[in-house]
């Protein structure tokens, strides 16, 4: 007999405590305020939503409950024939008058789900507790989470407690619906390490299978964990007690990520101290394997055919999410879809591929422990006015109904798989064959183009660099001949005259930023292809008091912004052309910008000039690029504004950028625009936001990754002469105040 999965799919609906402060992704991700979620869901074909009817968020005081939110959703998935997995707790530890120590829990979560299933009792599939044995080593062993304990006794207590709740809920759930389904879930990873450290490796490797074994009654004397859990606090009568009565799955949820599969090394030397660890015995590191070079992940498959093996029972892969770059996110969700399918195939019982994570999720960079509001999109992106969707989701879409995604992006390997997962200086595209349409970057030599360069070769897309002299962006037969060469799947425009001055007396700059973006474009469209310009904060003429967006009408001061102004009305009028508006470009891989050279000059004892009167937004060059290779993968078009989140002075950058990098600020000093006397009129404000989605991180968090990589420390090559300090001070404000 061989098995189809269906597509199940679910919101991060973690509700984490952290000291004495909840964190609800609920909340931080929307989904708590938008009904018409559900309706999303439905639109992918998913079968199940994991549905979070969380024991926290639901009852307010003891015995007293709040379903308003709950009926709501539940009753609008009803209406579209979706049915729902409720889960009670997922990562928590319950109410503030519980806790996963408290042996109470399981009567007292047993009593909300005795409350829950009497108001829904048609429905047919419980999850009680999401990962116990997660939790438990999160909040009782790592102490990440409350009660933020490091002991086995009190992971031991936390997994026993949960397992018992799971029990108890799901016999009060049955009290009412006796064909009610338990839908278990946990993370299966496997532990591998050095020989030396075999014996932890099995240890390891025998613990992650705890929650399962105690649920199915497998714990007694002879289980491989039955002299551990003694020692480190549990009774035999409990144990005997999940012996007598066991409450075995009936679907396996399987959860996997790309660091569940760890890798223990004595050899603590090789890596940094925070990964340090150890068993009281000996000392080890605790890495993941994927970073590991002479490791290697097994992958969906055989996680699925461990928990196959060992249960011959039903399962789903119940979370697939991967916070990455968005062909990564491709690329994880397919390995999983295929794993499961195959594994189908050949008759085992694989059920569901379950796309989590729908909204994103929020500080799990962290594991939830600083509130920094860093977000991770899923199949929709949050940051607009409204939920956008994502490739991902498209592509998700597609598998729920038996299509098969051709992108060319999808035939590359994840980085998981590829050399960069240990050795970033091996990133290539080797891997890709001649036929595979690359993405043709315009503009080689520049900036723009060396850094999309870069980024392809770590997110392991097919690309080109051409040069200006391989195609004319003016000529529309050469540009034809381009695209029919290299068959691109999509095209970068990052070519341009950027010289803001020369341009008030420079036609060529019309031909650059107005006329060749236009062709291009316009070839790319008729072709079929994606096409992405850039466009620039100097199509505003600093009026506004607030950060402009994407709908603000342009009024230029100068020809440099009236030409990038008069290619974005044109552009407007094409299909699938995407615009990335920026400004105040700085990285660490091109020595002329602003803080480059200006970090240089301080470092070196000489005084710094900055701008104090023009306000903008500077961008971190790899943070455009990466946000703007995202957009293109979602087919993204029209304006979209693109830079680290900030409005400040050019001084104040200046001074900012001095901090980070631990250099002295009074060597820098404020001027006034008008002292330069420079050829072209700038905005005085031109800092720029979004309203389509603030893509781009925080600018403090661009500047400490920039100062980390010290590019202006490069020593000048010998035998060149001193800079003269007068023309390089010149040099620099001109720098900072071009594009």
């Amino acid at each position: 007999m061989s098995y189809v999965p269906e597509l199940w799919v679910g919101p991060e609906c973690t509700v984490s405590r952290v000291g004495d402060r909840f964190h609800d992704q609920l909340e931080v991700t929307g989904f708590a305020a938008r009904l018409d979620d559900i309706d999303r869901l439905a639109w992918l074909g998913a079968k199940r939503v994991r549905f979070p009817v969380l024991w926290e968020r639901t009852e307010l005081a003891p015995g007293e409950y709040d379903f308003r939110w709950a009926d709501e959703r539940i009753a609008r998935l009803r209406e579209l024939g979706i049915k729902p997995i409720i889960g009670l707790v997922h990562h928590g530890s319950g109410p503030p008058h519980t806790s996963l120590h408290d042996p109470e829990f399981p009567a007292k979560l047993a009593r909300f789900a005795a409350a829950v299933a009497m108001r829904y009792p048609w429905v047919d599939a419980w999850t009680p507790v999401n990962e116990p044995l997660t939790t438990a080593r999160f909040a009782g062993l790592y102490g990440h989470w409350h009660p933020h304990h490091c002991s086995d006794e009190s992971f031991v207590r936390a997994l026993l407690h949960q397992v018992q709740a799971v029990a108890t809920s799901m016999r009060a759930v049955r009290s009412v619906n006796g064909s009610a389904m338990l839908i278990q879930t946990d993370d299966v990873g496997h532990t591998s390490g050095t020989s030396e450290l075999g014996e932890q490796v099995a240890f390891d490797n025998e613990r992650r299978w705890l929650g399962f074994d105690l649920l199915c009654g497998r714990v007694g004397a002879s289980h491989p964990m039955w002299s551990y859990l003694l020692w480190a606090g549990a009774s035999r009568e409990e144990l005997h007690g999940l012996v007598s009565s066991p409450t075995p799955p009936d679907i396996f949820g399987i959860n996997y990520y790309v660091t569940s599969e760890r890798f223990l090394d004595q050899r603590i030397e090789r890596y940094p101290v925070h990964l340090h660890g150890g068993n009281g015995r000996l000392a080890y590191a605790d890495v993941e394997a994927v970073r590991v070079e002479h490791a290697s992940i097994g992958g969906f498959t055989a996680r699925i055919r461990e928990v196959a093996q060992r249960y011959a029972a039903p399962m789903a892969i119940t979370e697939v999410h991967l916070g990455c770059t968005r062909e990564e996110q491709l690329r994880w969700f397919c390995e999983a879809w295929d794993a499961a399918r195959r594994m189908g195939e050949d008759g085992t019982p694989i059920f569901a591929v379950t796309a989590w994570a729908a909204f994103g999720t929020m500080d799990w960079d962290s594991l939830l422990t600083r509130p920094r509001g860093r977000y991770e999109a899923g199949l929709w992106d949050i940051r607009g006015t409204v939920p956008r969707p994502t490739a991902l989701a498209q592509l998700v879409r597609k598998l729920a109904a038996g299509d098969r995604p051709d992108s060319p992006i999808l035939q590359a390997p994840g980085w998981w798989r590829r050399a960069i997962r240990h050795q970033p200086q091996q990133a290539s595209t080797s891997h890709h064959p001649e036929a595979v349409s690359p993405l043709l970057v315009v503009g080689a030599h520049g900036t723009l183009g060396k850094a999309f360069g870069k980024a392809c070769m770590l997110r392991g897309l097919p690309y080109r660099l051409v040069r200006r002299d391989e195609v004319e962006l003016t000529d529309r037969a050469s540009v034809r001949s381009a695209l029919e060469r290299w068959r691109p799947w999509a095209v970068v425009n990052a070519a341009g005259y950027v010289r803001v001055d020369d341009a008030e007396s420079d036609a060529r700059q019309w031909r650059d930023n107005a006329i060749g973006p236009v062709v291009l474009a316009h070839a790319c469209a008729h072709a079929g292809i994606p096409s992405l310009s850039f466009s620039s904060d100097l199509v505003f003429d600093g009026e506004s008091i607030r950060p402009y967006r994407e709908r603000d009408t342009p009024h230029p001061l100068n020809a440099y912004g009236a030409a990038k102004a008069r290619a974005e009305r044109a552009l407007a009028r094409l299909p699938r052309v995407l615009v990335v508006r920026t400004s105040a470009f700085f990285g660490p891989w091109d020595d002329h910008n602003f803080l480059t050279a200006g970090l240089r000059r301080i470092q070196s004892g000489q005084t710094w000039s900055a701008v104090r009167d023009q306000v903008v937004s500077p961008t971190y060059v790899p943070d455009l690029v990466q946000a703007s290779l995202d957009l293109l993968i979602d087919d993204e078009a029209g304006i979209w504004h693109v830079a680290n989140r900030s409005a400040l002075s050019w001084y104040e950058f200046a001074c900012m950028a001095a901090e980070a990098a631990r250099l002295p600020n009074h060597l820098i000093v404020p001027v006034a625009a008008d002292s330069l006397r420079l050829p072209a009129r700038r905005p005085p404000y031109s800092a720029l936001a979004s309203e389509r989605g603030e893509l781009a991180p925080d600018l403090a968090d661009a500047i400490e990754r920039y100062a980390a990589q010290s590019p202006w420390r490069e020593e000048a090559p010998p035998g060149l002469p001193a800079p003269d300090p007068v023309l390089e001070d010149e040099l620099l404000l001109r720098m900072a105040l071009k594009t």
